[in-house]
């Protein structure tokens, strides 16, 4: 029994295509009209199986298939095939007294359960034949990939070429398990360039990466992250969606909670639109999410309903291939009504189940309170688009595609024509698909067509922004453009303009990792973090960095130094010891007055020349040390100044040789002193020294061999003008440099022998019984003169730039005024205070009395 009631069902089925084929539809539509699209903006599949007629031929474009509501982004598919098909039949260059005509099928993959058994196996297998049925040249599939690869076996059966118009996907490239399918749209092989182009431009450094897990995702998230370095660009994170069902519904959370925590303002999209990922859009529709979303051009779709773009979206970048505008194409949009058509019985019922017409009782083609009015409310109501996108403007090539190619083979066989009016034009459809493979044409745009992919290089991308204008209203508007073979960053044309007028992008919060190191600061990485983290370390000193976000501080020339916020150079100062400075003011004013004292001095001992305190231990010997007292004060003006290379040399050479006149005079006179009493005795034999003058020639000689100390110094390395910028910040010092510190170490050593073999010679005759016996007052002169260069040499060791100078000449007149002062100022004091004192006989007989 049970089978045969098994034989009975399966002899139902084998002829129900039989009986299905000659049933006929209703009067009027039997399926009840829906009070709110479901769907949304998500798109549905449409199949458009193309045929043709000879002759001028009106098109019933819509069959019994569209019983149902679409979406407003189908209803752009169906409008832009459409309008392709009235401008080929209206066209005599192309197909001439042939009419393309369409059956226009969606949502086939919501009914498949009906395909094995369908009222009409025909309208799911095309070219199976049912009495006379039309044979279809081709089917346009998509817009989406999952549909065409699920019914696609079954137009492989059949033999029937596609034509793919959706997004381009990788797995329609076998041609192994699709060989009669050929995509219109290419990949998009640079559009991750094109991205990093756009992030830089609006100065973004950290980004978010949402993508389907599948081949495309994983490849663009590659070569995006490699574009992403050569800028040092970073991704805040990457969330890979699952095809898993089981495994999206326990992650979401966790998407969600990526975004939200995640401190990127921007996050780009790519993927799979039939996947989760267009999913997580939907479960965010009322959630308060405010990124920037960048996309390609499928990802319209969550820029398309009001209130989810309105609420929880700062906005959307797309990538678009770049085309021409269709003229035309918004005119018929605004204008096309079933009233226009003769056949309009399917028309009339997409009019009143998506444009809330009613329908007459007595004839279901008329249309009741359906005016054009209400066409353009539904179309602001529902965002509608006036220009074609990117997967409307693919099958409108893909029309002409077809068009073309059978206008070729018509060429080629021009007795391919049917007598027989009524069954039409009869071609094998793999001819079409043949010849359709090398077609190139010039669409009414002007755009180039070649429908050889391994030719087509189309790799120049419009960018758009979708976003709020007002409280119900969208708006897209066209910001830019990206040239894949301008280098950077030309590649990438941006129109500031629209930018600041169209979107809020500027206004937004700065997709950054942290805030930018404004200038006078450097980047410091933070260790275990992305290169787009760092601390903000201020530029060391002398260092300045003048914009945001430098990687390093640079240094100021040495002509300029950095400001205190270590934002600028500034000029340094050239500075030195001037006769306008204080300091040197007064060093100079005390030389002058020091010279001008020892002056004053050798006046008076050339005026009581004759007074027995002066002719004691050698007159001329005072006079040549206070000559020489006269230049050493002078010889401190060299170093007050501008120094100039002769005033370098003069400085050292002058000081060294009046000072070793002045000290060798100082020994000369301390030998005299212990001549005179040593060698006036009975018993010496040696009086002529005294008498000759013999002691005389210490000093010429002395001087002869500072100046031999000298000359090796100047001819060796002489001292010379030296400009230093670190010493004093903010000033460029101008000083003299020694030249070889060794040579002035030998000069000073010179000077200190001579002044010590005087001190020792004075302190040995000290005690002399002597009237005018001077021993004692050399004695201190040599001790103060030691004292002060002895001091000298620890602070020229720990004294640079202009104090060093200030050290120098303070020493020159602090040591020239002690041999001064110690050795005549006695002498000054008896011959001015106390004239009674300055005879022999007094002091003779003050020393009888003793």
């Amino acid at each position: 029994m049970i089978d045969m009631f098994s034989l009975i069902f399966v002899f139902l089925v084998l002829n129900s295509s039989l009986f299905f084929c000659t049933f006929n539809d209703s009067k009027c539509f039997l399926r009840i009209k829906d009070k709110k699209n479901k769907d949304g903006d998500k798109e549905v599949d449409c199949f458009f199986s193309i045929y043709a007629k000879r002759g001028h031929v009106k098109n019933d474009h819509f069959s019994e298939n569209l019983d149902k509501q679409l979406t407003a982004k189908n209803i752009h598919l169906i409008l832009s095939l459409y309008f392709a098909i009235e401008e080929i039949n209206m066209n005599t260059q192309v197909l001439p007294n042939i009419s393309l005509l369409v059956k226009v099928e969606c949502k086939l993959l919501a009914d498949r359960s009906k395909i094995s058994l369908s009222s009409r196996r025909g309208d799911y297998f095309p070219n199976y034949n049912c009495r006379n049925q039309r044979r279809y040249l081709i089917v346009l599939t998509g817009p989406m990939w999952l549909p065409t690869a699920m019914l696609g076996p079954l137009l492989y059966i059949s033999r029937t070429p596609e034509l793919y118009y959706g997004p381009f996907h990788p797995l329609f490239s076998s041609h192994e398990h699709f060989p009669y399918l050929y995509q219109m749209a290419i990949k998009d092989t640079y559009v991750a360039y094109g991205m990093v182009a756009l992030v830089i431009y609006f100065s973004w450094n950290w980004v978010g990466l949402m993508i389907s897990d599948d081949g495309l995702g994983l490849q663009f998230a590659s070569e995006l992250r490699e574009e992403m370095q050569r800028y040092d660009i970073c991704l805040a994170f990457v969330t890979v969606i699952t095809y898993n069902s089981k495994l999206f519904l326990t992650m979401a959370d966790m998407y969600y909670n990526q975004i939200m925590m995640s401190s990127a303002k921007v996050v780009i999209i790519f993927g799979d639109k039939d996947s989760f990922l267009q999913m997580i859009f939907k479960l965010w529709q009322f959630a308060d999410i405010r990124r920037i979303w960048v996309a390609t051009s499928q990802w319209d779709i969550i820029t398309s309903n009001g209130e989810f773009l309105f609420n929880s979206f700062h906005g959307t970048l797309s990538f678009s291939h770049h085309y021409s505008e269709i003229v035309g194409f918004k005119e018929f949009i605004q204008t096309v009504h079933p009233l226009n058509y003769s056949n309009n019985m399917s028309l009339a019922k997409l009019w009143w189940l998506n444009f809330n017409c009613l329908l007459s009782s007595s004839n279901c083609k008329k249309l009741k309170k359906c005016s054009r009015k209400m066409l353009q409310k539904w179309l602001s109501s529902n965002q509608f688009e006036m220009s074609m996108s990117d997967t409307s403007y693919n099958l409108y090539n893909a029309v002409y595609a077809v068009a073309h190619s059978l206008h070729e083979l018509l060429l080629q066989q021009a007795n391919t024509l049917s007598n027989n009016v009524e069954k039409g034009l009869e071609f094998d459809s793999l001819q079409v698909l043949s010849s359709l493979k090398n077609i190139q044409f010039v669409n009414p745009a002007g755009d180039i067509v070649n429908m050889n992919q391994k030719e087509n290089l189309n790799i120049d991308y419009d960018i758009f922004y979708t976003g709020n204008f007002l409280q119900s209203f969208g708006i897209k508007v066209k910001i830019g453009r990206f040239f894949k073979y301008f280098t950077h960053p030309q590649q990438l044309l941006m129109s500031d303009e629209m930018v600041d007028w169209a979107t809020d992008v500027r206004q937004t919060v700065p997709s950054i990792c942290n805030t930018p190191c404004s200038p006078g600061f450097r980047k410091s990485p933070q260790e275990g973090k992305a290169v787009c983290c760092f601390d903000c370390t201020p530029c060391p000193e002398n260092e300045i960095s003048n914009m945001t976000d430098m990687d390093y501080c640079f240094k100021c020339p040495d002509n300029q130094y950095a400001n205190p916020e270590g934002t600028h150079c500034l000029s340094k100062l050239v500075t030195f010891l001037s006769y306008e400075d204080p300091i040197g003011m007064v060093l100079a004013c005390l030389a002058l007055g020091f010279s001008s004292l020892t002056a004053v001095v050798f006046g008076i001992f050339l005026r009581n020349k004759d007074t027995p305190i002066v002719k004691a231990n050698n007159r001329a010997l005072s006079y040549c040390l206070l000559i020489s007292l006269i230049y050493c004060f002078l010889s401190s003006l060299l170093f007050i100044g501008k120094p100039h290379m002769v005033t370098c040399i003069m400085q050292q050479t002058i000081f060294a040789v009046v000072f070793t006149v002045a000290v060798s005079t100082v020994l000369t006179k301390t030998i005299t002193v212990v001549l005179a009493f040593k060698l006036t005795l009975p018993s010496k034999r040696m009086r002529w020294l005294m008498t000759s003058g013999a002691q005389i020639l210490i000093i010429p000689i002395c001087t002869m061999i500072q100046l031999i100390i000298c000359g090796i110094w100047v001819g060796t390395s002489p001292p010379f003008v030296d400009n230093d910028g670190h010493i004093e910040h903010g000033h460029i010092l101008i000083v003299c440099n020694k030249g070889s510190v060794i040579a002035f170490y030998c000069v000073l050593g010179y000077l200190g022998s001579i002044a010590l073999a005087s001190f020792t010679v004075a302190f040995l005759a000290r005690n002399l019984p002597d009237t005018f016996n001077e021993a004692k007052f050399l004695i201190f002169s040599m001790l103060v003169f030691c004292s002060v260069w002895i001091t000298f040499l620890p602070v020229y060791h720990s004294t640079s730039g202009k104090a060093l100078v200030i050290v120098e000449v303070f020493c020159i007149l602090t040591s020239t005024a002690g041999l001064l002062l110690c050795i005549f100022a006695p002498k000054c004091y008896i011959i001015l205070l106390t004239p009674e004192n300055k005879s022999f006989h007094k002091f003779r007989h003050t020393n009888a009395h003793v």
